[in-house]
């Protein structure tokens, strides 16, 4: 029996530090990504709002005491995308 996950959207105020499952609309393999409690989820640079988040686990806050970056959006990376065919 497999566990839904719950889904998070561009600008949700992130309520748990973690490693978070991204999941662009169409022109990215998903990836994974650290973000901090109290700060929003990013937009993508390139789908903008079309992304969404799943946390994968918690780190606890003492372990990220030095990690204090902010990410307001989630950069381009070409090399990692896929190209998806227009509908016709």
């Amino acid at each position: 029996m497999s566990k839904t996950r719950a889904q998070f959207h561009c600008g949700d105020r992130i309520t748990q530090s973690g490693i978070y499952l991204v999941l662009h609309s169409n022109h990215r393999l998903p990836h994974e990504v650290t973000l901090l409690c109290d700060q929003l989820f990013p937009r993508c640079a390139k789908c903008e709002d079309s992304v969404y988040f799943e946390l994968v686990r918690t780190v606890p806050e003492s372990t990220m005491a030095p990690f204090k970056v902010a990410l307001y959006a989630l950069p381009v990376d070409e090399e990692d995308g896929i190209t998806v065919a227009p509908e016709l």
